[in-house]
Formats: structure tokens, sequence, C-alpha cells
């Protein structure tokens, strides 16, 4: 049974999240973080009584907001989904929330679980997600927001829809990684921005330096004594302090940006940790990842 959560005083109008998304993908932490939130929680509502739970929620004094599970389990009556949707958001302030993820990591998550795919258990895994991925298409399209958490866990996912859907200042409606890495070991594939710090004197050649990061006090004092570090760090933060504002009002609910160096064992960690800082202190909801530091 779904349960009422009572709505926080600052919420003004009425709201509805209906989460989609392929099998594996998180719907359920998703729909549990709404909840936690003060939405009310609905878990695969017949399709055909969504229009009706929606003026129901827009019309109670109590529910304010609310969020519901739509997905392959509904069978065929998942095609009258789109249709239904078009006509809802007409009437009712209504955001789609598109899940996904990689096929690799949602056969892993089926593996995890021990749980069949929703299809049935006569098909692989493989076969059954490239089905219902087709089946899925025309509501794919629909989507205000879309989230990829092949490489988010639990938590990260949960801090996600926090950023997105509870009420708070635009700053905080996107996730910021900041990660440090060495060119050594190649760029991290999901970098939405890279930067490259390999213009400042490298610790590495310094012996003492050597078997230490960027964190360690003396490594970091060095770093800093140069004064492109400080102009570096400065110049940077404004321009990503500048541009976060433009990518939430596009739309972007998370962003990983990547500084790198050689080997990523110094300069890319102290750096990457005075941008996590930086943007910290701005008030943007902000993880730090040093990706490389434990390699040779």
């Amino acid at each position: 049974m779904p349960k009422s959560i009572a709505e926080p005083p600052d919420s003004k109008t009425a709201q509805l999240v209906i989460i989609t998304g392929v099998s594996g993908s998180g719907k359920g932490t998703v729909l549990k973080a709404l909840e936690d939130l003060g939405y009310y929680a609905v878990d695969n509502l017949p399709i055909g009584l969504i229009p009706k739970f929606a003026e129901l929620t827009k019309d109670s004094a109590n529910v304010r907001r609310a969020a519901l599970v739509v997905d392959i389990r509904e069978g065929s009556t998942l095609k009258q989904f789109p249709s239904i949707f078009k006509r809802l958001r007409r009437r009712v302030p209504a955001t789609l929330l598109f899940l996904e993820a990689d096929d690799s990591t949602l056969v892993r998550r089926f593996s995890e679980t021990r749980r069949p795919h929703p299809l049935g258990a006569e098909a692989t895994v493989l076969s059954s997600l490239k089905d219902e991925r087709e089946q899925l298409k025309p509501i794919r399209r629909l989507a205000n927001l879309s989230i990829d958490t092949s490489k988010l866990n639990v938590h990260e996912l949960r801090a996600l829809i926090s950023a997105n859907f509870q009420d708070t200042q635009e700053n905080n409606k996107i996730v910021v990684y900041v990660n440090s890495f060495g060119f050594r070991h190649g760029v991290p594939a999901d970098s939405d921005l890279v930067f490259d710090v390999r213009f400042l004197p490298n610790p590495n050649y310094i012996p003492e330096f050597k078997k230490l990061t960027g964190r360690h006090p003396s490594v970091a004092r060095y770093i800093r004594s140069f004064p492109q570090t400080g102009e570096f760090i400065n110049r940077i933060s404004e321009l990503l302090i500048y541009l976060l504002p433009h990518y939430i009002r596009e739309g972007k609910s998370y962003l990983t940006i990547s500084f790198g160096c050689t080997g990523g064992h110094h300069r890319s960690v102290l750096i990457a940790d005075e941008i996590y800082k930086r943007l910290k202190k701005a008030g943007f909801t902000v993880k730090a990842h040093h990706r490389d530091t434990g390699k040779g």
C-alpha cells in the first residue's frame, strides 16, 4: 500500500511525477526517494486510473505532490500511455522521468538480485531488455528528464533525485562529480568537461613526493607555490560557477568534470580537491573522486 507523507510547507503547486524506464534501472529507488521528499507514492498504478489519480491529487488539500511508476508490467495497455500522458500534462503539472542503464549493468543487477525480467524467464535477460527498450521508445521520447543510472549507486541516485525534486534553490538542482585521473590510464569515459593540468610542475620528479599524493600537505604546498596554480583554480572556479546555472536551465541533472595529470597522483588530485571546495562553498551538490591514486 502507498504511504502518504505530509507535504513540505513551502510547496506551492500540485505536481505529479511519473517514473518509467527500463527494468533494473532503479525505479523503485527513485519512488522511495520521492516518497521521502514528501510525495504520495504509488507503484504500478493501472494506466487507466492515472487521469483520475492526477485529478484527485490536484484537488486534494492534503496530497499536493505525488509520484507513481509506470513500466513494462502494464503489458499491452502500455501502448495507451503516450496519448494519456499528452492529455494529462495539459491539465496537471506533470513530469515524466525516464530511467535507463547500459545492458551490461542491467544484466549484472538482475544476476545479483536473482530476479527474472518482468517479460518472463523464457528468454535471456539481454533479449528481454531489447524487447523492452523497443516497447518503451514512444514513452522515452516524451520524457522531461532522463537519467542513466549505469554508474550510480543507490545513494548517488537518491542524492540526484533529491537535488532535482526537493524544494530548494536553483543552484542545488544538479549533482557535480569532480574527478582526478592520470592520462597514462586513459580519460574517464563519462567526463563532460576535461581539463589538462600537466602545465603545472610535476612533483613526481621530487623523490620525497613520488609515493605521496596531492592530498599530502607537503605536496599540496609545493603545487600551490607556483602562481599559475592559484590563477588556474580561480579562473576555472569562476568559469564553472558561471556555467552551472546554464546547464541547469537546459535540464542537465548531473555534470562530470575531470582534471588530469600524467599519473593521477599529484597535480590533478590537488586541483580537483580545490575545485570541489569552491563549488561546494558556492552552494552546489558536489562529489569528489580520485580514480588513479592507487595505481602505479
